[in-house]
């Protein structure tokens, strides 16, 4: 668990990287190893949401209690896959008194942070190799030197705080590809043009890197509006020409389901459920589109997970640029038993489901949730459309069944 006193050290390099510029230029960090997350915690007073992801399945416990914390958190195991996550999101990484073995296998897991960091992204590095020199701290360092000069990584700033005994280096990754040309050995090489640099779900990691965008209005070339500007305006790379989820060219699409979300959570959801807003810290958005939703809830001490499943369109870049949100992949609709299974499992109890379907739906939910003792608090149908708002009882079965239709 790291200290408030090394987190304010590597929190206050800021006056030597005024380009880190906390809460403003950098709102979505990914902090690898967080522990229990306390980083992230630190940084909710600088404005700053960070992914805190534990990366091994041991870790587990540390992840549940993170999140008990409000923190947002995952455990995602690095080691031969991607992580789930799409390219040059993240605004930079953390990764304090880290153990994680960057240098070997020719970099494989520190070029896998190299793919989801932003051009000109910061990776901000704690761990004794920096500043201890017994002779396996100075051989690690030695290769990281080499390593990031080689994957054409700025060094921007190496310190030690003296009072807590914390060494921190600060690199920048680059914002064009001049760097990767000039180099007398393309190791690690470049990707093939043909990979994908999103393709994110069940992919195996590969020892390579991609090329920074080079047109103007490809993602990733511009860093993206300062926060909280980059909430509600579309990005930069939305072209008129782009077909949007509901139809419209993709900006108005974005603006428009933005403008949806914000008059149907002022109107029904902050008063029309009976929901005591303040009691409720970690939600989850299981069709998410442009994040809209998250987006409206800007004002509330709440963070969401955004979901999208993997048969739709593929706008989770949209909700990283607008640094709200969170993010995952779901699968495509498994059987409607075993869906709301896995919500009994991941929803505390007294905890709330919301669902906009069809009418036909919303019926065999409400069927099914009553099944569970589950309290319905709010449902009704229009049309062929839908809305239901249950809460989740204390009850349990006390008869236990294998469903075969649940097991992987």
């Amino acid at each position: 668990m790291i200290s408030k006193e090394n987190s304010d050290a590597i929190l206050n390099f800021e006056e030597s990287v005024p380009d880190i510029a906390w809460g403003k230029q950098t709102r979505v960090i990914l902090d690898v190893g967080c522990g229990v997350a306390s980083f992230g915690g630190f940084l909710f007073e600088r404005d700053v949401l960070a992914m805190s992801f534990a990366p091994k399945d041991e870790h587990e416990a540390q992840v549940q209690f993170a999140l008990e914390r409000g923190i947002p958190a995952i455990s995602a195991v690095m080691g031969t896959k991607r992580l789930p996550f799409p390219a040059r999101v993240f605004d930079a990484v953390h990764c304090a008194r880290c153990r994680v073995p960057w240098h070997i296998e020719g970099g494989k897991l520190l070029l896998e942070l190299n793919r989801v960091l932003r051009p000109g992204g910061f990776f901000v590095w704690s761990a004794t190799p920096i500043y201890q020199k017994l002779a396996e701290d100075v051989e690690i360092w030695n290769e990281m030197k080499a390593l990031t000069k080689a994957m054409c990584w700025k060094v921007v700033n190496i310190s030690k705080d003296k009072l807590n005994g914390v060494g921190i280096a600060v690199y920048q990754k680059p914002t064009s590809n001049e760097c990767y040309e000039q180099r007398s050995k393309n190791e690690p090489p470049l990707c093939q043009d043909s990979d994908d640099s999103n393709a994110a779900w069940n992919v195996p990691l590969q020892s390579c890197m991609h090329k920074a965008p080079v047109s103007s209005t490809e993602r990733g070339s511009q860093w993206p509006e300062q926060w909280s500007a980059r909430l509600g305006k579309s990005p930069y790379w939305l072209s008129n020409s782009e077909v949007g989820v509901y139809g419209k060219p993709a900006p108005e699409d974005f603006t428009a389901d933005y403008e949806h979300w914000k008059r149907v959570v002022s109107k029904s959801y902050l008063n029309g459920l009976g929901i005591q807003w303040s009691n409720v810290r970690n939600v989850m958005d299981m069709r998410s589109v442009y994040g809209g939703f998250a987006a409206a809830l800007r004002d509330l001490n709440i963070w969401v997970m955004n979901v999208v499943p993997v048969d739709s369109p593929d706008t989770l870049p949209i909700i990283f640029e607008r640094a709200k949100p969170w993010f995952s992949k779901l699968k495509k609709r498994c059987k409607f038993e075993a869906v709301v299974a896995e919500v009994d499992r991941i929803l505390r109890p007294e905890g709330k489901l919301i669902v906009r379907d069809t009418a036909e739906i919303i019926n065999e939910l409400e069927s099914l949730v009553k099944s569970m003792k589950w309290e319905v608090r709010m449902t009704y149908s229009k049309d062929s459309e839908g809305f239901l708002c249950v809460q989740k009882s204390m009850w349990r079965p006390t008869e236990l069944e294998t469903v075969e239709y649940a097991i992987a």
